[in-house]
């Protein structure tokens, strides 16, 4: 069986985040970098149905789209247990919109015969949740989004989905197919050291973006606004008699009382 796994390098959302001089972006300089959350969980799921169906029985491809320094993150996924990496080089990938990022995904898979792709959700920097369903729809692949369990068979995989309300759907989908996964599906691992020198030695393969085809923009972001920033606090100092003395008049000029 051949997986390949989706995943995105995004900031760490702990950073301080700053609008490009553009304006249409983060600018990303100086900041950390990581994987993104619902990939990981995409990664975490493929390296256990390789273990479940045996080392030699599953070849698990992990595929990035970005700058060079996606390279670091395709090195955490081999790090976890896939087998080879892939990165599609691409300084602009943050310009493209999702139509575009799953057009040079299929592009890459079409003739690949992978029998599962598995994607995060969505992304946690931009959160359109159309990358994966879209790459399904041009591999002609059955596609399930928002997953949190799965059980593979031979065929098919019977997946949970999470819906609404709380509610619990259980789907059956044939090989070959996509899947999006949520949080819930798997607690992804900590590689270890002795995997992470070993992830040195597997392969890790580059393509420049232009070797795909990719279609014009559908959408494209025009202003990206920071939110607006909160008023100060007040700090009142002194005694409980004063503290409250002072506290009542406040409310009182701001006619809160």
């Amino acid at each position: 069986m051949k997986i390949l796994v989706c995943v995105k390098q995004i900031v760490d959302l702990e950073a301080r985040l700053r609008v490009n001089d553009d304006g249409t972006w983060i600018d990303c300089s100086d900041l950390a970098l990581r994987m993104n959350e619902y990939d990981e969980y995409a990664v975490e799921q493929a390296v256990r149905f390789k273990e479940q169906c045996g080392a030699d029985q599953v070849d698990v491809t992990v595929l990035s789209i970005g700058a060079a320094t996606v390279t670091e993150t395709l090195k955490k996924a081999l790090a976890m247990g896939c087998d080879r990496a892939v990165h599609i080089n691409d300084d602009a990938a943050w310009r493209k919109d999702p139509a575009q990022i799953a057009a040079i995904i299929a592009a890459f898979a079409a003739d690949k015969g992978f029998d599962l792709i598995l994607a995060g959700m969505q992304s946690q920097d931009r959160g359109s949740a159309q990358v994966g369903a879209l790459v399904a729809q041009r591999l002609d692949y059955g596609c399930v989004t928002t997953v949190i369990d799965c059980d593979l068979q031979p065929d098919k995989i019977t997946v949970r989905r999470e819906l609404e309300g709380g509610l619990k759907a259980v789907v059956e989908v044939k090989l070959p197919a996509l899947l999006t996964c949520q949080l819930g599906l798997n607690t992804p691992r900590y590689p270890t050291l002795p995997n992470i020198m070993k992830a040195k030695r597997k392969e890790l393969l580059s393509f420049d973006v232009e070797e795909f085809a990719c279609p014009d923009p559908l959408v494209r972001t025009v202003a990206l606004t920071p939110p607006p920033r909160k008023g100060s606090a007040l700090i009142i100092e002194g005694g409980n008699d004063e503290v409250a003395a002072q506290l009542a008049k406040i409310l009182v000029a701001r006619r809160v009382a």
